[in-house]
């Protein structure tokens, strides 16, 4: 299989802690990689670790790729799939790596005939951004999404799918908007439960800060580029999931108000069982 990879030059546009993974997974597995970000500072890092032929401008990472790997925040990948088409006359298959997919796919659909286009987000990352924390085993075991449009032709498809092997991740179909709106839960709103944990921490209780606290704030450190770009394209999604939580802690606040031990207690059971999906109430 890694041998038929070589049939493909990718371009990847964006090495932070993505596009950076990718790159290092892809080192001296494909025919030719050329990567482009638009901090010289990640240029910099990125050519002295050798990851590929490092331009400084996008259309110079385009000019020989026949595939166009998008791995940026979600509103910059819509800009590039603006621009591309300017950037890039030639035919290839174009994938993002984004974190919803509903408005990505849109802006895809109006992509000219020559490019075979297709969603994708890796369930993988790290609260620390950046090419720094890069790691080529990023996305080993965990799910990939891949979430095609109806112009999705067969070389895509076996782009993503074979993508997805090398990268020992595994495969997961599904269109976009069910991608998004369960990635609300599963994501975008650990991300905001984690920083209205931090955000309402009381002044005087730095001091006894534990690791139960850490660990469940670990999340408000992402970067904000990132996230503010997931909310804002992903707005009823989030919406939905924020009342839905919102829901479950008012059970919780007339529980302890009624004094329902018992009610607490078959809840953190259901939890510590497995069966936390049954209906509340």
């Amino acid at each position: 299989m890694e041998d038929d990879f070589r049939r493909y030059r990718v371009a990847i546009l964006g090495t932070g802690l993505i596009g950076g993974s990718l790159a290092l997974a892809l080192r001296g597995r494909v025919g030719g990689l050329y990567l482009y970000d638009p901090d010289p500072r990640t240029r910099v890092l990125a050519r002295s670790w050798g990851l590929g032929d490092v331009v400084d401008r996008p259309e110079d990472a385009l000019r020989h790729a026949n595939v166009v790997l998008l791995a940026a925040p979600v509103r910059a990948i819509e800009e590039w799939l603006y621009r591309l088409p300017r950037l890039m006359p030639h035919p290839a298959v174009v994938m993002d790596v984004g974190s919803t997919k509903a408005a990505v796919c849109r802006a895809m659909a109006y992509l000219p005939p020559r490019f075979d286009p297709i969603g994708g987000h890796p369930i993988a990352g790290k609260e620390k951004a950046g090419l720094a924390h890069a790691q080529a085993d990023l996305f080993r075991g965990a799910a990939f999404v891949l979430t095609p449009l109806p112009r999705t032709g067969p070389r895509a498809r076996a782009f993503a799918e074979g993508l997805v092997r090398l990268l020992e991740a595994r495969p997961v179909w599904m269109d976009p908007e069910t991608h998004d709106r369960l990635l609300a839960f599963t994501s975008h709103m650990p991300y905001l439960l984690s920083l209205a944990l931090a955000l309402s921490l009381p002044e005087e209780a730095q001091e006894v800060v534990g690791p139960g606290w850490r660990s469940m704030t670990r999340l408000a450190a992402s970067s904000q580029q990132m996230m503010l770009d997931i909310l804002m394209t992903n707005l009823e999604p989030v919406l939905e999931a924020l009342e839905q939580v919102q829901d479950v802690l008012e059970l919780f606040r007339q529980a302890l108000l009624r004094g329902e031990e018992a009610q607490l207690r078959a809840w953190m059971e259901r939890v510590r069982s497995g069966r936390a999906r049954e209906p509340m109430y």
